[in-house]
This record gives C-alpha cells, sequence and structure tokens, in this order.
C-alpha cells in the first residue's frame, strides 16, 4: 500500500490509501473533554448502554455517508457508482470545507452523545472519530509541504490507473460518466497546480529527480493515439475497450459505441492532453531552482522541522522522536547484521558482510530472466506461494478474508524500475478482488531471494489480508471498515514476513530466509535513513551509501528507496515502529495466557476491529488477554 502525506482527499484517495490516518487518543475509561458525559452519574445499565452505542452507530453511519459524499473518488474504490461522473475537489478551500464539516460532526457527537453510555467498541469508535477531525487539522496546517506532482505518489500518474483500473463500465450510463470524468481532470489538475506553485513560492517544492519523473511519466500517459503518433496510449486503448465491451454485452450498438468513443477521444484530447502540458510545463519550469543530491525536509523547507515531527507522529502513531526512531534503527541494523551473518556461515560463504551481498548478488540463479517469459515466471511464482498461504490460514486466523487476490504487473505507464511492490485493495463486498501489483519492468531489480517475502508482505498473510478483513467487518460502524492507519497497516505487513516462516512451506532454502531478513534489515535501514535525511540533513547519497553499506539490495532499488523517502517524509518508519509492537503484543500475550494461548484469537484481536493507532491495539489485545484469562 502506498500511500501518502496529509493531503486534500481526493490525494489520498487517488494516492491509494484509505482516507483517515489516525494517532493517539485519550486513554481507556477517560470521558473526552467537552461531551455529554463527564458529569457525575450512576453508571448506566447493560439497556442503557445498548441503546446508547446502537444510536451512536447509527449516527455514525449517517455521517459517514455524508462525509463520503466529499470523495467521490473514494466511492468508486468502495465499488460504488454514486457521483460516478465527479472528481473530488483538490482546491485548498475544498481541504478547509471538509475540516470545517468534521469539526462540526464532532460538536455534534459531543452534544448528543453520553460517553459514559457507550459499550468499548463504540468508545473507540468515538475517538476515531474525533482523530478524523485532529489529522485533518493538522494535515491543513501543512497542506504546503505536500507535493502533488511527484514520482511516486504523483497525480500524473494515479489518475490513469484509476481510470483505467478502477472506474468500472457494466453500463451505457457508467460510460458517460467515465467520459465525465475525462473532462473534469483538468479542472483538478489547475487546482493542484495552484496549490503546488504556492508552495513552490515559499521555497518548497520536489527535487529535481523529482520533477523529471513527472515529465517522463507525463509525456508517457499522452503519448502514443490519439495524441500523437504510435501505438494507443493506455487511456485511448482503455476507452476503445470499454465501450467495445459494453457492445459485445449486448447493452448498446455498435453504432452507439463509436460514438462513445468518439466522446471519450475528444476529451482525451480537449481535456487531457492540454492538463498534462500544463503539469509538463510546471515541472520544467521548476527545474533550474530544484535541488540535486537533496537534504530532506528538516532542512531544506520553511518550518520543514516542525512539519516532518507531525509526520512522525501521524505515520506510527506514537510520540517518538526522531532521534529515538534514530537510535531504534541503528540498534535493529546491528542485530540483522547478526542473523545475516548466522545465513552466511549457513551457506559456507567466507570474507565479511560485504562479501557475502556481493555473493549474493553476482548470483546468476538468483535473477529471473529479463524477458516476457521471466516476468510471466515471476508473477506465477509469487502465485504459487501465495496459493500456499491461503491453504494454511485457517491454522492461523479465526477471521478468513472474502475477496480473493491476484498477482498483475504494472501498467507500463507507472512501471519503474526497482521500485517497490505495492497492494491495492479489492472491493468491500469482495465481488473485486485485492491486486499484489509488481514492477518488473527491470528483472535485474527483482530476485529470487526477495520474491517469497514482499508477496507475503503485500499479499497474504500481510496487507490483503488485513484490508479485507477491515472492510469486512460486520458490527462496527462503516467509517471503522474504511481506516488507515501507517503503523498498524504496514506493521502488520511486516509483522506477516515474521509470521509466514512459522508456516509450512515458506523460506526453504537458506537464500529465501536471506531475503527475509534483508526485507526486515530494508526495514530497519529506513529508520535510519528516513531520520538521517529529514532531520540531521543527510544528502540523498549519503541516505544511498549507508543503504548499500548495509544490504544487498540492488543499486536501482535503493535510489528509488532513498527518493521515496524524500518525498513521502516519515512513512517509511511506520513499518519497524509497528511491527516491533505487534511482536511485543504477541509476547505479552503468550506470557499472560500460557497454555491457553491461542495463535488464531491473537490475530483476530489485532486484525477484529479494522485499523487502528498503536495505543488502541495494545488497549484492545489487553481486554481479548483478560477474556482469555475469565474463559
Amino acid at each position: 500500500m502506498r500511500p501518502v502525506t496529509a493531503r486534500s482527499t481526493l490525494a489520498i484517495a487517488l494516492a491509494l490509501a484509505l482516507p483517515v490516518a489516525i494517532g493517539a487518543c485519550s486513554r481507556d475509561g477517560e470521558a473526552p473533554a467537552g461531551n455529554a458525559g463527564t458529569t457525575q452519574a450512576a453508571a448506566p445499565d447493560a439497556a442503557a448502554i445498548q441503546a446508547e452505542t446502537q444510536r451512536l452507530n447509527a449516527w455514525f453511519d449517517t455521517k459517514y455517508e455524508e462525509l463520503l459524499k466529499f470523495s467521490p473518488v473514494q466511492l468508486t474504490f468502495l465499488g460504488r457508482k454514486e457521483l460516478y461522473d465527479q472528481v473530488d475537489d483538490m482546491s485548498e478551500a475544498g481541504q478547509r470545507k471538509r475540516l470545517e464539516w468534521l469539526e462540526a460532526s464532532v460538536r455534534e457527537m459531543e452534544s448528543q452523545f453520553d460517553f459514559q453510555k457507550l459499550d468499548p467498541e463504540a468508545r473507540l469508535s468515538w475517538e476515531l472519530w474525533k482523530k478524523q477531525a485532529e489529522n485533518a487539522r493538522v494535515g491543513l496546517q501543512y497542506s504546503a509541504h505536500d507535493y502533488p506532482f511527484e514520482q511516486m505518489g504523483g497525480m500524473q500518474n494515479k489518475v490513469p490507473t484509476f481510470l483505467i483500473g478502477f472506474h468500472k463500465v457494466d453500463e451505457e450510463q457508467d460510460y458517460v460518466a467515465y467520459v465525465a470524468r475525462l473532462q473534469k481532470i483538468g479542472t483538478a489538475f489547475d487546482q493542484l497546480l495552484e496549490r503546488a506553485r504556492a508552495s513552490a513560492a515559499s521555497g518548497i517544492r520536489p527535487p529535481k529527480f523529482a520533477l523529471e519523473a513527472v515529465i517522463d511519466q507525463s509525456r508517457k500517459v499522452i503519448g502514443g493515439a490519439p495524441f500523437g503518433p504510435g501505438a494507443d496510449s493506455a487511456l485511448w486503448a482503455d476507452a476503445q475497450a470499454k465501450a467495445d465491451g459494453l457492445a459485445k454485452a449486448g447493452k448498446i450498438s455498435n453504432e452507439r459505441a463509436e460514438e462513445l468513443k468518439a466522446q471519450a477521444r475528444t476529451a482525451l484530447l480537449e481535456s487531457i492532453k492540454p492538463a498534462y502540458e500544463r503539469v509538463i510545463a510546471f515541472a520544467e519550469a521548476e527545474l533550474p531552482n530544484a535541488l540535486e543530491n537533496p537534504a530532506g525536509v528538516g532542512t531544506t523547507h520553511p518550518d520543514g522541522a516542525a512539519f516532518y515531527a507531525a509526520q512522525l507522529k501521524r505515520h506510527t502513531s506514537t510520540d517518538m522522536t526522531a532521534d529515538q526512531i534514530h537510535e531504534l534503527g541503528l540498534s535493529e541494523v546491528a542485530r540483522l547484521r547478526g542473523e545475516l551473518e548466522k545465513v552466511q556461515q549457513q551457506l559456507g560463504v567466507k570474507g565479511d558482510l560485504q562479501a557475502f551481498f556481493k555473493q549474493v548478488q553476482s548470483d546468476p540463479k538468483r535473477l529471473f530472466p529479463n524477458t516476457d517469459a521471466g516476468r510471466q515466471a515471476y508473477i506465477d511464482e509469487a502465485t504459487t506461494k501465495i496459493e500456499n498461504i491461503k491453504k494454511h490460514l485457517p491454522e492461523y486466523f479465526g477471521l478468513l478474508p472474502k475477496a480473493d487476490l491476484v498477482v498483475k504487473r504494472v501498467e507500463a505507464f507507472r512501471e519503474q524500475d526497482g521500485a517497490a511492490q505495492h497492494y491495492y485493495p479489492g472491493t468491500p463486498d469482495g465481488s473485486r478482488p485485492g491486486i499484489y501489483y509488481a514492477h518488473l519492468s527491470d528483472m535485474n531489480s527483482m530476485p529470487k531471494t526477495e520474491l517469497e517475502v514482499i508477496a507475503y508482505h503485500e499479499g497474504l498473510p500481510g496487507h490483503h489480508m488485513q484490508i479485507s478483513i477491515a472492510q469486512e467487518l460486520t458490527g462496527v460502524p462503516q467509517f471503522r471498515t474504511q481506516m488507515f492507519d501507517t503503523a498498524y497497516t504496514e506493521g502488520w505487513g511486516l509483522y506477516s514476513e515474521w509470521l509466514a516462516k512459522e508456516m509450512p512451506g515458506t523460506y526453504e532454502d537458506p537464500y529465501s530466509e536471506y531475503g527475509r531478513l534483508m526485507s526486515e534489515m530494508w526495514r530497519a535501514i529506513r529508520l535510519v535513513v528516513d531520520t538521517g535525511l529529514h532531520a540531521k540533513g543527510w544528502t540523498e547519497q549519503q541516505a544511498v551509501d549507508y543503504f548499500r553499506a548495509n544490504s544487498s539490495v540492488p543499486d536501482a532499488a535503493i535510489r528509488s528507496e532513498v527518493q521515496r523517502y524524500l518525498v513521502n517524509p516519515g512513512q517509511a518508519t511506520a513499518y519497524k515502529v509497528g511491527m516491533i509492537r505487534i511482536q511485543e503484543l504477541r509476547r505479552k500475550a503468550e506470557q499472560a495466557l500460557g497454555d491457553r494461548f491461542d495463535i488464531r484469537g491473537f490475530h483476530d484481536a489485532v486484525l477484529g476491529g479494522g485499523a487502528m493507532p498503536l495505543d488502541l491495539l495494545e488497549r484492545r489485545v489487553d481486554a481479548w488477554i483478560e477474556s482469555q484469562k475469565q474463559a
């Protein structure tokens, strides 16, 4: 999952992250200040608690439907077709309007409901709802620090991904809505460009490499027919396929299909092409001012240190400082170097770790052929590993996802050599599967040693397991099924890499175990490098050098990773922080319950409430431990 900085609702949606990021909440048992439950009164009985909880949950569902109207794009991600011809308001005014609505909803909640009369799950929902407004307020405060157009989550590649992959055309009116969205992209881009220009005027702009990527990706989107000579562009091929699909299904005539395609072609030429040309012009104009070999936001942005501190709090859902996270990273790197040395001894490789890394990197057997056959072999092998996990899931989980999982190659217009694999969620009803996407343009950046561990992180038992279960939850307000917390979500993904080691048929040769350890090392290095860049003034090259000294990650992947951290401050720190907390909670439960510890029950406790900040996750696991003791 990609991810995101504190952006407008549409920017978050188009970055394919879920729309709510949660930070720390109030302590268990406390009524939040200013709500109706702060007066002294007799403890409510069970009937009163049930009634107030039901009333609040109904209110949540009503309000969530109102909140979704701010994001037609998010509705589409959820598989719904309301506002299907609309896109989100990407302006700062739109961001402010959403914040004002959220703050008003919190005031309404606090005035109309009694916190003391809620059951524990409803109290958690109360706190999470309030956090939406708090995070939106912080997001608006630092919105000038965002990069609407950059190489990883930039709108220039997210828009085609959304239109092609998520705007489904089942009926004629869906195609009409598709054309309407094509026509509105220009306005959305102009709103983002206005914000990007304002940021640049205050000295905030993406690094040079990001702007160069924006130019290249944008040209690819509007390369080929109907924009110019060459093969059909991805958008035009998709527009034709959607219309032809309707005709083939008997929904429209062939003549009507041609009319619709003509409308789409006009929208591509009159809206999409000029919009992308304006993005290209902006990026080209900013290139002379952009930094090469840049440091992070702490030393290059005005008020960048405060912005980075807010990002760390948001992404880790802790109060850890940059220095604390940096030291944790150094400690974990040292530990994992020791684990890798054990594998080196097992394989009988002489020399230091660098000699071991060099031998692994130079072994041609670790690579698939850099051909279409090699790319298909990668997809087939990843699918096989995921199928094995599927067989063993009931041994480790009581809750299982309805939605299936498929492995696909990233579309050509947004594929990057060495870029990180990622996961796109399916629909809550399971009608659209989750997708594990792999960048396969350069198979030299996709070694076999890492195939398993990435499949487990992005697919099963990782992101697909966690996000699908959350989306399919019943008995909680609907907004809880769509929540996102970076440390929880990415911590679960990294924990899943480690958990898979316990399952049969995984990491069966030392090189696969090497890949698992190197993947964890990758995330430990992130703690050091992200804080080094953004809090300690490291340059891009310093970060690359540290990464290279402690891993065998291919150079293309290292460069892509460091550049990712530079445009998305703090996000990369969440993985290890979240993993370590989940591991600590498991050890706590094992020690407290002894022989009564049930791994399925523990995992259901972790996943069964949806994404949440780490302190609230600990509260949830503690409650499960007590329930098991009483049972």
